[in-house]
């Protein structure tokens, strides 16, 4: 062991929170350096009980075997026991840590971050992320650098992780529920979801055309991000095959969303109208979500006496919602869905599935939204250093009443309400950058929102260099 290499990583770090709002996350090799990693199993380990059974997976980027082989170096010096299940989608990493007993999972993964981004993300035996009490007691011990020691617990090999997957869906979904005629691409955008969402929806019955399904952590088909810019071949995929929609995931797949023939079908679209169709089904009126979901979620439930609460982001904060207001279902704009039914994470594959189990014709999506006001959702960012952040946020809630808000909430970031619009000012807990989000009823309100957002964010990043 390299001790002052070690000890350098641990006061680097010592200077900034180590998770995010889902994990954490970092540039391999520059914010995740091995050394860090496997002092991050060693602080995992050293707060489980010796000998406890630990999973862990990864999607398929190209520094997946050295952070795993870290993080289980590390927890494999403290006595525990890892079970390596290979490559796997975070949804099928966090259903499997419950269903054969693990006292935590772990993935790694960057999720839609960049290719040379890579992360470590906790799950408990129960399949719920981490809670950021949970996530200060490992921060605690890994700053302290007094790690366990004792007997080398053992590493073993799981395959065949798949078919546990979709033995469990096929438990709460029957494939007799689904409309044959529907033709379905299905883009995991070769990440962890590469060659195995595809294959799992064929086998619930569905006729499936894949694209970009080969496993590749240098995410050679499109940005592991699916958003409508990044979707543009995928929806031209998509018509030349005559597909009626495309299911499209992140790079761990704990994302997904939604094409048809006319383009990207939205965000918070999809979310408001699964959640729609979540009430249907269950009779509970109860959506959780974020400071960050958009309006047409409301109205999208409304009618069938929807109730939506918004808490922190982040799926994890969305999971403890969840469970604190026993609630038909979880959702962030971007595409998270957490389904009771199966567990207290997101599950993507699941989401899709609900989807096209209850989905006559891929029209109904967009047929449904001409029924409600027309809202003008918009995305904006601003690069702005991690150890900046404090201070250009505290700047923003200073100078906020010069944009005139009627009321302010401060409950994750900066969420601005109008009369006829809102606007939402936050820090990323995955990325370099602050967030500004707007929504009104018409195109010029929310544009004039965020260009008066990001002069705001662009002046205090500037003051703060």
């Amino acid at each position: 062991m390299d001790t002052a290499s070690t000890d350098t990583d641990r006061q680097q770090m010592s200077r900034a929170k180590l998770f995010g709002t889902s994990g954490i996350r970092g540039v391999v090799n520059q914010d995740l350096s091995p050394d860090f990693c496997r002092q991050m199993g060693m602080a995992l380990g050293t707060t489980l009980p010796p000998s406890s059974r630990v999973c862990i997976a990864t999607d398929t980027r190209t520094s997946r075997d050295l952070i795993r082989e870290a993080v289980g170096s590390g927890l494999l010096s403290c006595g525990i026991d890892v079970v390596d299940l290979g490559i796997l989608p975070t949804p099928a990493l966090a259903l499997l840590t419950r269903e054969l007993g693990f006292a935590a999972g772990v993935m790694i993964t960057a999720s839609h971050n960049p290719p040379e981004f890579n992360g470590i993300k906790l799950f408990t035996g129960n399949s719920l992320g981490y809670s950021p009490e949970e996530e200060r007691i490992i921060e605690k011990v890994f700053r302290r650098g007094r790690f366990r020691e004792g007997n080398r617990g053992k590493l073993e090999q799981a395959p065949g992780m798949k078919e546990r997957y979709l033995s469990f869906l096929k438990g709460k979904l029957s494939p007799a529920e689904f409309n044959r005629g529907l033709r379905i691409v299905v883009d995991p955008g070769n990440g962890a979801a590469a060659g195995f969402a595809s294959d799992v929806l064929a086998r619930m019955g569905l006729e499936v055309i894949p694209v970009n399904d080969e496993p590749d952590g240098r995410f050679p088909g499109r940005s592991p991000e699916p958003k409508e810019d990044t979707l543009q071949d995928t929806v031209a995929f998509l018509r030349q095959h005559n597909a009626d929609l495309a299911v499209c995931f992140d790079g761990d797949a704990d994302r997904v969303v939604f094409c048809d023939q006319e383009g990207f079908l939205g965000f918070n679209e999809c979310i408001a109208f699964i959640s729609r169709m979540v009430i249907k089904q269950t009779g509970r009126t109860k959506i959780a979500t974020t400071v960050e979901a958009g309006t047409l979620l409301d109205l999208a439930v409304k009618d069938l006496g929807g109730e939506v609460s918004r808490g922190r982001v982040g799926d994890v904060a969305v999971a403890h919602l969840v469970r604190e207001l026993d609630a038909a279902l979880g959702v962030e704009e971007v595409g998270v869905y957490i389904i009771p039914e199966a567990g207290l994470y997101p599950d993507s594959i699941f989401a899709s599935l609900i989807l096209l189990s209850q989905l006559g014709d891929a029209g109904e999506i967009r047929e449904f939204f001409r029924s409600v006001p027309r809202l003008y959702f918009e995305k904006a960012r601003v690069l702005c250093p991690d150890e900046f952040k404090e201070t250009v946020m505290a700047g923003a809630e200073e100078r906020a009443h010069l944009i005139t808000p009627e009321e302010v909430n401060t409950l994750d970031g900066l969420r601005l309400e109008f009369q006829d619009s809102w606007m939402l000012i936050r820090a990323s807990g995955t990325e370099p950058l602050i967030r500004i989000i707007s929504e009104a009823t018409s195109r010029k309100q929310t544009d004039r929102l965020i260009n008066e957002g990001k002069e705001l964010i662009q002046g205090l990043v500037e003051a703060s260099r």
